[in-house]
């Protein structure tokens, strides 16, 4: 839209860089100094560099589409979702946790700025296929909910105060606040009513199928397999070049955050192996320093003990650090990526019935000429029917189409953004925790310099 205002669309010769002053006098002399009389014959001329209104509306409908996607790629809202106080509700294997879902906000579409309301974690995977039913099929990318673990809520379930269970419920609780705040982001499903119901609802109904090892978890299952067969036997003769490029990108991306997430993992798991042997190096310090006779090596290794211990707490935080910052976002973005895959699957699905379509409407048109040529005139009415309605068919497939092409690109411009933005705060939190974490040594070891010196 600003290019359009740098030259003049409509080929006149003012020019605008002068002054506003100076084009008015002029206007002014050369009314004075001639007569222009227009007869009713007369006929405006055409300047054929001035361009049709066909071209100028299709001009402003290809830079509004522009507008469209840069501006649905930067949604900022006023909205913090807050997952806490996970609490074990009923005994065995009926028990289930729930949490507290804790809104705040100055949105007036929600009817309070402070919210809290209890959920259970079928909940949020109830809401996620309300959302994914009704938002998907228009080429829309809705975020994953966390995977349902069977092992993990069967701790849950027999256990009472193991650690495991404990980590296990603490890693959900971080996972269900990343994904609300992640479908918060978005300004569509931000405004979706089941959204905002589960936010603002005492009570939910109960969801269904939401089980991994129920009738519709399975039946889900084998829908998805379906799927992925449909999508291998369907070749999509692909017209727009920007969806070929993307694919590969997005193909691309999802391979190197799989083995980046391998090796974050394996380096979560060798800073525990680290913590341990800190922690019994330091234990093996404090023994020796009970049984040293020389006074001040006793107190030295019995500082060195303790030395150890705290930088034992300081390996677990960056543990932490690098399991919830690092290997989770990296998680989340894995399962995030494969929303992206479902929403250009959702398009060739399109293409397909569009396609479907097509070749059905061909088939009726060439029964159609058939039976005029045989000269069955009783037939021809119902056949033209079925010819319009399938011509109606078509047209609505190639809309459809043209309309989920253009979603998944706004779709994929908010995908881009928004991932930029979350690897560069992922990477400048993570160099940070680093630095805080060498400073805490460096400090630590500086303390006990001075002990180490007076060892004689």
């Amino acid at each position: 839209m600003a290019d359009d205002d740098e030259h003049d669309i409509f080929g006149s010769n003012i020019n605008k860089t002068t002054p506003k002053n100076e084009l008015d006098d002029n206007l002014v002399n050369e009314n004075q100094s001639s007569q222009i009389s227009i007869s009713e014959e007369s006929k405006p001329i055409l300047d054929t560099k001035t361009p049709t209104i066909d071209s100028f509306s299709q001009k402003n409908d290809k830079n509004k589409d522009e507008e469209d996607l840069e501006k649905e790629g930067g949604d900022t809202f006023d909205i913090k979702i807050k997952i806490s106080d996970p609490i074990k509700i009923g005994d065995g294997m009926s028990a289930y946790m729930a949490y507290n879902v804790t809104t705040q906000t100055s949105m007036s579409i929600f009817k309070n700025k402070e919210m809290c309301v209890k959920r259970r974690f079928s909940d949020f995977l109830g809401l996620h296929e309300r959302l994914n039913e009704k938002h998907l099929v228009l080429g829309r990318i809705v975020p994953p909910p966390p995977d349902k673990s069977v092992v993990g809520m069967v701790m849950v379930k027999s256990s009472k105060d193991d650690q495991s269970s404990t980590d296990f419920v603490e890693r959900r609780q971080h996972e269900l606040e990343k994904y609300m705040n992640r479908l918060a982001r978005h300004s569509q499903l931000i405004e979706d009513q089941d959204f905002k119901e589960f936010l603002e609802a005492d009570e939910l109904p109960r969801a269904k199928n939401t089980s991994a090892l129920s009738k519709g978890g399975l039946s889900r299952l084998a829908k998805g397999i379906g799927d992925a067969v449909s999508k291998i036997t369907i070749k999509m003769v692909e017209s727009d070049s920007w969806f070929e490029e993307k694919q590969n990108q997005i193909d691309v991306l999802d391979q190197q955050l799989i083995k980046l997430h391998t090796a974050a993992e394996v380096l979560v798991n060798l800073r525990k192996e680290v913590c341990l042997h800190t922690s019994a190096f330091a234990k093996s310090c404090s023994l020796l320093s009970n049984c040293e006779e020389h006074t001040t090596l006793s107190r030295a290794l019995s500082q060195l003990a303790e030395l150890e211990e705290k930088i034992e707490h300081v390996q677990q935080e960056q543990v932490l650090k690098d399991f919830y910052t690092l290997a989770e976002t990296l998680k989340e973005y894995i399962s995030l990526i494969g929303a992206v895959k479902a929403a250009f699957a959702q398009r060739i699905k399109v293409w397909s019935n569009w396609q479907s379509a097509q070749s059905t409407l061909t088939k009726k048109r060439e029964a159609l000429v058939k039976l005029e040529l045989a000269g069955k005139s009783d037939k021809l009415g119902p056949a033209q029917d079925e010819v319009k309605e399938w011509e109606k068919r078509v047209e609505k497939g190639e809309d459809d189409f043209n309309a989920i092409s253009k979603t998944v690109k706004v779709e994929m411009t908010r995908f881009d953004k928004m991932r930029v933005k979350d690897f560069k705060d992922l990477i400048i939190t993570y160099l940070e925790s680093l630095l805080n974490v060498q400073q805490q040594f460096a400090q630590l070891w500086e303390g006990f310099a001075q002990e180490a010196k007076a060892i004689c």
